[in-house]
């Protein structure tokens, strides 16, 4: 299905329109992304705006949060952000327009009262008390629209082909509370009208809500401009292992929670690019500029797409071993910076880093990984972990000879090199008959504090013989303690 113009020689405008009331979802974030490519692709605009009119949920901080994410991802905006709460007036116009075109009506029916009435009805919904009473418009009273009751309303999606909605099944909906305040339906229309969107490129879940936009943007047309339908392309939901719709109750799906566990941006972008959607020739790893060259709506799948953590850190670990050394290096310090970490940024300034930098970088899937492979050398408190030092030795009940002889290798070496500790110990071992794996693992957790880490001797090398030897003295004295 090749994807038709919205009206012939019509700009390409899209939008997205995140609500400030969390942080910034995956899901939103790959809907931005397609969007921003579209747009790109077709010389068009791509908006921001900001659904705010949800005064008790929304936050400020979370508007900043939308726009910091989007950024990150590289969704680029043209044109906003505009914000709802701001743009009451042309609200107000639209509904002044429907309530003398005569497609709205006023109700006065409370909630527990429509409850009581439906109650054994077979179809939920409101039941049209208020829809000839002729009510005036006033305080204390919701406008409604009057659905047609006969015929459907067909959507034409880009992704998913022609879907009906019967009208009967579209209840008569309200457009306005009692307070006056115009809800989500009428002001989504209203701003994509005033905006001359082109596309409208959002989540399935709002597929429900789309024969209503629908039913309005026709009646507006009726009663004043004719306005182009805009082109609607509804997105597969994204879902977890389980095949359940993701959820902030119980999977992570907030952007800036990757961001903090040192996912780099680039990964992030293309694995949400391929959540309903693949390039051509099967490639999954790409670029911003192969996504806007190669993009087409109407490739993007309809079925669930499975957000994969570990295949999503998989392409974080090829991103990080792509980068530059001193990329990676500006990389890390970054990401610490903004976390705060506790080694703070100052390590990844010094000659030792530049030492250490490759090994870590072949080693790590994620930026926040980093910290834990070089914290032998610049933990401010580093010490031995005692316990673990002592579940080794008691796996192993020659590691107290061990490490004292070690310690007599290393100690007489004329030059500190790891290829020296390496044949030190080799020769431990041998006296032994123990492998030089075998070996290295009391060595490893007297001296780096860990059972898994760097290479030992090229760590060795780095943190030099005086500390190298006071840490072996202090677990041999461990090793005292719990024998």
């Amino acid at each position: 299905m090749s994807v038709p113009e919205a009206s012939p020689g019509r700009p390409v405008r899209v939008r997205i329109a995140p609500s400030p009331t969390g942080y910034f979802h995956v899901g939103t974030a790959r809907t931005a992304l397609y969007n921003w490519a579209f747009a790109r692709q077709q010389g068009g605009s791509f908006v921001l705006r900001i659904e705010d009119t949800d005064a008790a949920r929304n936050k400020e901080e979370w508007v900043g949060g939308i726009l910091a994410a989007m950024a990150w991802i590289g969704a680029s905006w043209d044109e906003g952000p505009y914000r709802q709460s701001e743009r009451g007036e042309l609200y107000q116009r639209t509904l002044d327009t429907l309530w003398e075109a005569g497609v709205l009506y006023a109700c006065d029916c409370t909630r527990e009262e429509v409850l009581e009435r439906t109650r054994d009805n077979p179809t939920p919904g409101y039941d049209g008390h208020c829809r000839d009473r002729g009510l005036e418009r006033g305080p204390g009273r919701a406008l409604r629209f009057a659905v047609p009751p006969e015929g459907t309303t067909v959507v034409h999606d880009l992704v998913r082909g022609d879907v009906e909605f019967a009208n009967s099944t579209i209840e008569d909906f309200v457009l306005a509370r009692s307070t006056g305040e115009a809800l989500f339906v009428l002001a989504v229309v209203a701003d994509d009208r005033d905006m001359a969107i082109s596309h409208v490129i959002r989540a399935e879940e709002h597929l429900p809500t789309t024969p209503k936009a629908v039913l309005l943007w026709e009646a507006l047309n009726r009663a004043g401009e004719v306005i182009p339908l805009p082109l609607f392309a509804h997105l597969p939901v994204l879902v977890n292992e389980k095949r359940q719709k993701i959820s902030k109750r119980r999977d992570r799906v907030a952007l800036e929670d990757f961001e903090a566990l040192g996912y780099l941006p680039e990964a992030m972008a293309n694995y949400l690019c391929l959540l309903g959607w693949s390039p051509p020739g099967g490639g999954e790893l790409f670029g911003l500029e192969e996504l806007v060259r190669d993009f087409r709506l109407e490739d993007v799948n309809s079925s669930p797409a499975f957000f994969d953590q570990v295949k999503l850190t998989h392409f974080n670990s090829v991103y990080i071993r792509r980068l530059e050394l001193a990329e990676f290096t500006r990389r890390v310090a970054g990401w610490a910076g903004e976390t705060a970490h506790s080694l703070g940024t100052g390590p990844y300034q010094s000659g030792e880093w530049q030492l250490l930098a490759p090994l870590v970088q072949e080693r790590v899937s994620l930026l926040s990984e980093v910290p834990g492979f070089i914290e032998f050398l610049f933990a401010p408190e580093f010490s031995m972990e005692e316990e673990s030092f002592a579940k080794a030795i008691r796996r192993d009940e020659l590691a107290p000879a061990i490490l004292e002889e070690a310690r007599r290798a290393f100690a007489a070496l004329e030059r500190w090199r790891a290829g020296d500790l390496k044949a030190a110990l080799e020769q431990v071992a041998e006296t032994h008959g123990r492998r030089l794996g075998k070996a290295q693992a009391p060595v490893r957790v007297a001296t780096l504090g860990r059972t898994v880490g760097l290479p030992l001797f090229e760590s060795l090398e780095v943190l030099g013989p005086e500390r190298t030897l006071g840490r072996i003295d202090s677990a041999r004295r461990a090793a005292e303690r719990v024998g």
